[in-house]
């Protein structure tokens, strides 16, 4: 059977007149968006663009929501109580769907942020938060969750949809987490790299990690962050090492039944 694969890109986190990204090259490469829902970045102006742009492209889109810190981009850890959590993971879903039915989309799945996510990979009561805020706002949406993590367990003792993401562009730590950006050489920005790691994920279902321990892992999904200024190139280097091994880039809802 022929292996397929989604790409996304974590996308539209510029903010009113200032752009961040390369979102229109990004689109024509991957299959599956990942929109900036207004609190770490992205605007109504910026995610209702972004929808359109998804609908002309046959891009699936998605919730990227995160902490409300527009000066920290998100990257920034915050503590707040679990139903907080969940309230403004579920305000940031809504306003996603807002925006996409002026392009006549539906928002198909949900991908947590920078520290968020990291956070949530660890932490159940993060990564239950955001389940239960997918369950109750439309529980047809699919938890894009770091392989292995705590947000996994989550998404599987909610019954939920689940894909499992691994990252194109980021380097793991021996424990399958990935390695905080404040250590350096964790951002891959070589594209070749970059398309070896892809393809080692997908054909291969292991990462080595930083520490040079080869790590399982199971993907449906691989990552390419839209904020690098490498963004492109690597993500046409993944495409194009993944399709070189007879890989199928396909939308994510094609990988979660």
């Amino acid at each position: 059977m022929t292996k397929r694969i989604n790409l996304n890109a974590d996308i539209a986190e510029g903010w009113g007149a200032y752009d961040i990204g390369h979102d229109a090259e990004l689109m024509t490469i991957v299959r599956s968006a990942n929109v900036a829902c207004g609190f770490h970045a992205g605007d109504p102006i910026t995610m209702r663009r972004l929808c359109l742009m998804a609908k002309e492209e046959g891009v699936s889109i998605g919730a990227h929501p995160g902490f409300d810190d527009l000066w920290g981009f998100g990257r920034r850890r915050i503590q707040m109580k679990a139903s907080d959590l969940e309230y403004m993971v579920a305000y940031q879903i809504g306003a996603l769907q807002a925006m996409a039915h002026y392009a006549g989309l539906t928002v198909t799945h949900l991908k947590p942020h920078g520290a968020l996510n990291n956070m949530a990979a660890e932490d159940d009561d993060y990564a239950l938060a955001i389940g239960r805020a997918i369950k109750t706002v439309d529980p047809s949406l699919i938890y894009v969750a770091l392989a292995g993590s705590r947000m996994q367990a989550a998404a599987e003792k909610l019954g939920l949809r689940l894909a499992r993401e691994g990252f194109v562009d980021r380097r793991y730590l021996d424990d399958g987490n990935l390695a905080p950006r404040s250590r350096a050489g964790t951002v891959i920005t070589d594209p070749d790299v970059a398309g070896r790691q892809a393809a080692r994920m997908v054909c291969e279902g292991e990462v080595v990690s930083i520490g040079g321990k080869v790590v399982k892992v199971e993907v449906d999904t691989l990552c390419i962050h839209g904020d690098e200024p490498t963004s492109v190139t690597v993500a046409r280097a993944a495409r194009d090492a993944l399709e070189a091994k007879g890989v199928t880039i396909v939308p994510l809802t094609e990988m979660v039944g």
